[in-house]
């Protein structure tokens, strides 16, 4: 008899009278409840809960909004995936920040990533109720380094993208992708309850929301 076996033949013999795992009940709730001027409503009260900043403006305004957010800023990274329509003001605009692209041919360093002002992503879905905006790597939300790095984080979202309740979210995304789950700027608190926030990711939050 191997080590191993010997091993697995004390683990079976410990667990033998163990008593049965019960069954996990499964009667969440699995759809929306909400209408979709609701389930909009419900997001923005929460992100705005959270200290984000957000935008709710018609899809043909979206070049104007992001171009007027970053407005003052001198550099940005995007994915190269993201709608160049867009970027459009931002790139037309003499004054307008320097515009890297994080491509998988060209991806930039850490330290490139820190030197930069903000980053700009879409958004995979988001769930009303948490308050939740889901990132899922595709081109037009990148690399999950490129959104955690930069100190402020543009993210746009449309409002069909907007779900009530996780397991809709969950359903949408793809299993095997990486996943990064924003709800709100990176924060957390010290023994003495004080909020400080760019911890673990970017310490400002800003949401277009495209309807």
């Amino acid at each position: 008899m191997s080590a191993r076996e010997d091993i697995m033949n004390r683990i079976k013999s410990a667990l033998q009278d163990a008593p049965e795992t019960p069954v996990v009940p499964r009667a969440y709730r699995r759809s929306s409840q909400m209408t979709a001027e609701q389930r909009l409503e419900q997001l923005v009260d929460r992100l705005v809960d959270y200290k984000a900043n957000v935008f709710v403006t018609p899809a043909e305004g979206a070049a104007a909004q992001l171009a007027e957010l970053l407005a003052g800023s001198t550099s940005i990274v995007v994915p190269h995936g993201l709608p160049e329509s867009w970027l459009s003001a931002v790139k037309n605009d003499a004054g307008s920040p320097a515009v890297h692209v994080d491509a998988p041919d060209a991806r930039l360093t850490t330290a490139e990533l820190d030197a930069v002002d903000a980053v700009v992503t879409a958004a995979a879905v988001a769930v009303s109720e948490t308050g939740t905006i889901m990132l899922a790597g595709s081109e037009d939300q990148g690399r999950r380094v490129i959104s955690l790095v930069p100190d402020r984080h543009v993210c746009i979202l449309l409002a069909e993208q907007i779900v009530e309740v996780l397991p809709e979210a969950i359903a949408r995304l793809e299993a095997t992708r990486p996943q990064t789950w924003i709800s709100g700027p990176s924060a957390t608190s010290d023994i003495e309850l004080e909020r400080v926030e760019g911890v673990h990711g970017p310490r400002t939050l800003d949401v277009i929301i495209l309807t």
